[in-house]
């Protein structure tokens, strides 16, 4: 954990720097390596630039990154909607086939690149805490934003790990030796920082992007980890606020999802953090295929499309030469665009209200609704609707046909299945097939080995 936290103040620096260069708008002068963090939250510039700087490295992180170390990638790898090209790639392997070896720089990617985003994000509210230079309008802006950015990282963190060190300072001492924290301790850190995110964020967007948070972003991730802990009373009236928010988002064409500032995006990451010309979404450049392609989508799983679902026709691609031959995630389409940012990497999205809203109704045993919600995600694939085709579909059938849903349209975002197989116990039964040593204990990935070798107080989990 040390190794790992002192990282922050460089990237810090590096991450304003960033900043500086990239939007004119803000005229900063490029800090020094001497520069402290008093200086850094002096003014209302020089803190933007720190929150900014955050946002961008999102985009240049491991885990949200998009590129083939990024929970998107891995987990669905560990779920059955990716796999590796080459069988030469131990790394992506050990993840397709849920034999992960403690050593693995994936699961040690994961944790260090999303412990260094939550020490960013320790440093600017203890920044913003201590300065005097700054409005407390301002100040709560910032800290609505950081807050989120930390329940977010610490709910990938809690969902691949379980048991972690919860660091909600900068001390390194402390920090080194930290023990972990339970599940629920976690979550109980992640509903108090969204709590008071949407306390405190604006509705509106910051210049109009939506890779700035904002309070329907924080809402929009509390819906989710109110499901995940089955309050499902609690899950549809935050999703419900969000979807009734019809003057900022709405489900749009298949081919505009996933554009720079589409409606249907509650939060995005700019490849701005980029910081260079080259202006196209780390997810373009994973999953289009070419002849240099690592990664492609699992043949059962493309062919669970129905020949009128317009999610295959629009989100599936085919690559074909004389060496390869295989279908891709294509719902980004760019990956050569120059000095023009025209798609962000989605993270929230409305789509995934409308699924958390259908499954929190099943739970609250409101059916119909529940169909409602399904049928507006079906009616934009093109697909028949079940309040005609089947209005009397059971309880349990419109439970599995929701999984399935969220399945199709949800699939290379986020490791959404491989989460939702892990808390719905349904791993085992999909997963026993497709991995021969397959255990119980392999829904969690493991704490990796460097980790424990520096810090003695980590516990491994189960199974490795």
């Amino acid at each position: 954990m040390k190794s790992t936290i002192y990282k922050g103040n460089f990237i810090l620096l590096m991450s304003i720097w960033i900043f500086a260069s990239c939007e004119s708008f803000v005229e900063v002068e490029i800090p020094n390596d001497k520069m402290v963090t008093e200086t850094v939250f002096a003014s209302e510039e020089t803190a933007q630039s720190a929150m900014q700087g955050i946002y961008y490295e999102l985009f240049n992180t491991g885990f949200s990154g998009g590129t083939t170390n990024s929970i998107t990638v891995l987990g669905g790898l560990s779920a059955d909607i990716l796999e590796p090209i080459s069988t030469n790639n131990t790394t992506l392997i050990q993840f397709q086939e849920n034999e992960i070896f403690t050593e693995n720089s994936g699961v040690l990617g994961i944790w260090n690149s999303a412990y260094n985003i939550i020490y960013l994000v320790n440093n600017l509210l203890e920044g913003i805490e201590n300065s005097e230079g700054l409005s407390d309008s301002f100040k709560h802006r910032l800290e609505g934003e950081a807050r989120f950015i930390r329940a977010f990282t610490y709910f990938y963190l809690v969902n691949l790990y379980e048991n972690i060190p919860l660091v909600l300072s900068t001390d390194y001492d402390e920090n080194s030796l930290i023990s972990q924290a339970p599940e629920s301790e976690i979550y109980e850190q992640i509903v108090l920082d969204l709590n008071r995110a949407r306390e405190i964020l604006t509705k509106d967007y910051l210049r109009d992007e939506r890779f700035y948070a904002n309070y329907y972003a924080a809402t929009a991730l509390m819906a989710r980890v109110k499901l995940y802990q089955e309050q499902y009373s609690e899950a549809a009236i935050l999703s419900s606020e969000v979807i009734d928010a019809n003057d900022l988002y709405d489900l749009v064409n298949l081919d505009e999802v996933f554009l720079k500032n589409s409606q249907e995006a509650i939060w995005q990451i700019s490849p701005a953090g980029r910081g260079n010309i080259l202006t196209w979404t780390a997810e373009g450049s994973t999953f289009i295929g070419s002849s240099f392609s690592s990664i492609k989508l699992r043949p059962e799983f493309v062919g669970s499309f129905s020949q009128e679902d317009l999610r295959r026709e629009k989100w599936i691609g085919s690559f074909l030469s004389e060496t390869r031959d295989f279908d891709y995630v294509y719902k980004y389409k760019d990956r050569s665009s120059i000095d023009n940012i025209t798609e962000y990497g989605m993270v929230l999205r409305l789509a995934e209200q409308y699924l958390i809203r259908a499954e929190a109704r099943i739970g609250m045993g409101e059916f119909w609704a529940a169909i409602e919600d399904i049928d507006r995600i079906r009616e934009r694939a093109g697909l028949n609707l079940i309040s005609e085709a089947n209005p009397d579909i059971s309880p349990q059938e419109l439970q599995n046909l929701i999984i399935e849903e969220r399945r199709r349209e949800l699939f290379a975002e986020w490791g959404h299945r491989w989460l939702d197989l892990k808390r719905l116990n349904i791993a085992s039964e999909v997963l026993s097939s497709k991995s021969s040593g397959w255990e119980e204990t392999d829904v969690l990935y493991p704490i990796p080995a460097q980790e424990r070798s520096k810090n003695p107080n980590l516990e491994q989990n189960q199974g490795y």
